[in-house]
């Protein structure tokens, strides 16, 4: 007869197994950590925790715009760290991290078991204080050996730190990918937020990283990143820390996040650079790890403004001038359907350049574009959102520019009466750069060196040398009234022929730049309809070279502007940050100031490094015009903005507001500098490789608009304002070749005059060829 076996029996075998090895593994485990536990390092990088703190740089209110540093980390207090930050964190890591003392013998006995019967070592069983251990004094390998240390070490820091004082650590040194360490920087890189206003859905996408940060990263790895933050969830729910209704709303919560680790909310990377790199020349040892703070002068209204104004005169420039098709054509042979994994592939080249962001057009037909929008979205665009990017939508359009299946473009989300829609445009190939700051004491207010930092660091706002075009103009002038002109002296508008011994080149027969010339005319009147003729003529009769001594003092550069009659219609090299302080001289009535970022750096404990004690106008060691000349100018400047070259800015409805366009020769750069007595701004737009803009593309169309943009914002509530009339200053009768009688100043030691009388000034002293032009020269 066979023997029969009882199923009962053969149920309890793999049982009695696992336990023996069990007990025969923890005596083992006991031994060796008898003779282990004396040899476990010191744990004082804990008792004395001390991370590295990057340095980090902050508007002049209070908000992060930059951080620097191998490790980007921003300390918080567990007492700071938000409950359902907390609750999180144990429902994915460590749900009885308060009971336990350093292990949890449930988990390890379920890991043993589920590795046992694998027959793999596929489950851990680590506590929050195992992960201290093992990230401060262990390797990441998986063996009995390093689990073992683990343990030990683990129990040795239950024994020296609180469970507060462990978790602090814990949510401060843990590594969450996009080198963030701790869940402070990983909110600001992810979400752009600090840790308090993160919804329940953001709390637990970070909560799920801990894990495998590579893995379950939200940038690289999206999907995978939603499933793990859905289990965080459904643990949270499972322990009662969130409702139902709150979990539900999580679990359908749209998560945007950031794929720049720059992205801070506000668009101030070139400010943080410039920070960074006078910190680095201040401080050099060690910079990015001791945890200081630079406050910079900026604000954070200020610095939004000027960056959107920005963006917005540059795509409104590229708009003007056409749309040149696909940025760039991806293999679609792969993809199988509007969803597949592989769009999100072929887009990871394609950074999104703020809200111009990339997509891959599915199909393209004469009235609408299907695109894939990183993060799954297909978007379906039609009118008005084809109408920049139709003519490329022509079959018969250039093959390597048409839009069509596998072309990536850009696309901007926009609003119109009838609501928000998707609309094509694509990266300008221009440049621009905007600086504003207090003429009082030199503080920069909002700079943006370019239209996109992560595609062009280069600095235009300090590093560009541009012609200035007729921006220049008001130095000239200024340098005149020095010599006897006033703004009532009456100079020819008639077409001249300079010399090749003049100009330092060759012949030269410069233009107006609308081409029309008047005759005779007030040096006011020439400034403000921006005249190249009177320009020239008044440079000839106080000689290019005294002109040139004389500019120096606004903070130009002599070997950058050489002594010829080309200076009058700005043909040396600025940069946008010179033209701020020199027309800061202007705004405050007579003085140089000196334009400065950095307020103050402070280390980690508070304690001030360095401070800026400005010097500020009024200080009469820093005067470097008459007050006369000061205000002379700024009258003429205001002149501009009313009737002149600059009426754009009457959009503002404001009468204290003073500048200057400038275009170069053949329309290569467009400027506008100007100011109200508060606040001073410069606007430069152009081509990094000089070319033409176009035709039409002056200072007045392509500059001040970016220039308006941001005092719209900046000047809000701010009352109007103006210069008072300085002593040493006489009304005279003007008589205007028009047959006008008008009222202007003069310097009162200049009357009367010999040569600059206002009835009888109606050439400078210097000769002059009158003769048809030979040559264009298109400055305004």
């Amino acid at each position: 007869m066979e023997s029969q076996v009882s199923p009962f029996r053969w149920a309890v075998i793999p049982v009695v197994v696992v336990l023996g090895g069990i007990l025969a593994i923890v005596s083992m485990a006991a031994i060796v950590a008898i003779l282990a536990y004396p040899q476990l390092p010191e744990i004082d990088s804990l008792t004395d925790y001390r991370p590295k703190i990057p340095l980090r740089v902050f508007t002049s209110d209070g908000y992060l715009i930059g951080e620097f540093g191998e490790e980007r980390r921003n300390f918080v207090l567990v007492s700071e760290l938000p409950a359902v930050m907390k609750q999180a964190i144990l429902a994915a890591e460590d749900e009885r991290f308060y009971q336990h003392p350093g292990i949890d013998a449930q988990g390890l006995l379920r890991a043993a078991y589920s590795n046992f019967v694998g027959g793999g070592k596929r489950q851990g069983a680590s506590t929050i204080t195992m992960q201290v251990a093992r990230n401060f004094f262990l390797s990441s390998e998986k063996t009995l050996t390093r689990k073992l240390y683990e343990i030990l070490l683990a129990l040795k820091i239950e024994h020296n730190l609180s469970k507060d004082e462990i978790l602090q650590v814990y949510v401060n040194q843990i590594y969450l990918g996009q080198r963030a360490y701790g869940f402070a920087a990983a909110a600001q890189i992810y979400f752009g937020k600090p840790l308090k206003e993160l919804t329940i859905a953001e709390t637990a996408m970070l909560a799920g990283l801990p894990k495998a940060p590579s893995a379950y990263n939200p940038v690289a790895n999206p999907k995978r990143a939603a499933l793990r933050q859905r289990y965080v969830l459904r643990r949270m729910h499972d322990l009662q820390f969130i409702d139902d209704t709150q979990f539900a709303q999580a679990q359908n919560e749209s998560l945007h996040v950031k794929r720049s680790t720059n992205d801070f909310g506000i668009p101030a990377d070139f400010v943080a650079e410039m920070a960074r790199q006078m910190v680095v020349e201040r401080f050099p040892d060690n910079v990015y790890g001791n945890g200081l703070k630079v406050i910079t002068t900026i604000t954070k209204a200020d610095q939004i403004a000027a960056a959107t104004s920005l963006r917005r005169g540059v795509l409104e420039y590229d708009r003007r001038h056409g749309y040149r098709g696909a940025e760039a054509y991806v293999d679609m042979k792969d993809i199988a359907g509007d969803t597949d994994d592989g769009l999100e592939d072929l887009l990871q080249e394609f950074d999104d350049s703020s809200d111009l962001l990339p997509a891959v057009v599915l199909e393209a037909t004469s009235t609408f574009v299907r695109a894939y929008l990183r993060g799954g979205e297909v978007l379906k665009i039609g009118e008005p959102g084809i109408k920049f990017a139709r003519r490329m939508l022509d079959p018969n359009a250039a093959p390597n520019k048409r839009l069509r299946r596998g072309a990536v473009i850009r696309v901007q989300k926009s609003t119109d009466k009838a609501g928000d829609f998707w609309q094509i445009l694509q990266l300008p190939e221009a440049e621009a750069a905007f600086v504003a700051a207090s003429p009082v004491d030199g503080a920069i207010r909002a700079l943006v060196g370019g239209f996109d930092f992560n595609r062009n660091k280069f600095n235009h706002v300090t590093q560009a040398w541009r012609q200035p075009g007729s921006s220049f103009k008001p130095f000239i002038y200024s340098a005149a009234l020095e010599k006897g002109f006033h703004p009532g002296s009456i100079i020819e508008d008639l077409p001249i022929v300079i010399s090749a011994e003049e100009t330092g080149s060759q012949e030269w027969a410069p233009k107006n730049y609308d081409g029309k010339y008047e005759g005779r005319m007030t040096m006011r009147t020439a400034l403000t309809k921006s005249k190249n003729m009177v320009s020239i003529r008044i440079l000839q009769a106080i000689n290019p070279k005294y002109a040139q001594d004389y500019v120096l003092r606004f903070g130009f550069d002599a070997d950058k502007n050489p002594p010829y009659l080309t200076l009058a219609l700005g043909a040396g090299a600025v940069t946008p940050w010179q033209q701020l302080a020199a027309y800061s001289v202007f705004a405050n009535g007579g003085y140089q100031i000196t334009p400065y970022l950095v307020r103050q750096i402070v280390d980690d404990k508070g304690q001030v490094l360095a401070e800026i004690a400005p010097v500020v106008a009024g200080d009469e060691s820093i005067r470097v015009i008459d007050q006369r000349n000061a205000w002379l100018i700024d009258s003429i400047m205001h002149d501009v903005v009313r009737r002149g070259t600059a009426t754009k800015a009457l959009s503002l409805k404001r009468s204290d507001l003073a500048g200057k366009t400038g275009t170069t020769n053949d329309y290569v750069d467009a400027w506008f500098c100007g100011y109200q007595p508060t606040l001073v701004g410069v606007a430069w737009i152009g081509f990094d490789q000089p070319k033409r803009l176009g035709d039409g593309e002056t200072g007045g169309s392509a500059a001040l608009p970016i220039w308006i943009g941001f005092m719209e914002k900046a000047l809000a509530g701010v009352p109007e304002s103006f210069q008072d009339m300085p002593p040493g200053l006489t009304q005279i009768n003007v008589a205007d070749p028009s047959g006008k009688q008008l009222r202007d100043f003069i310097y009162t030691e200049q009357l009367p005059t010999e040569s600059h009388e206002a009835s009888e000034v109606s050439k400078p002293p210097a000769p002059v060829a009158e003769a048809k032009p030979k040559a264009v020269g298109a400055n305004n």
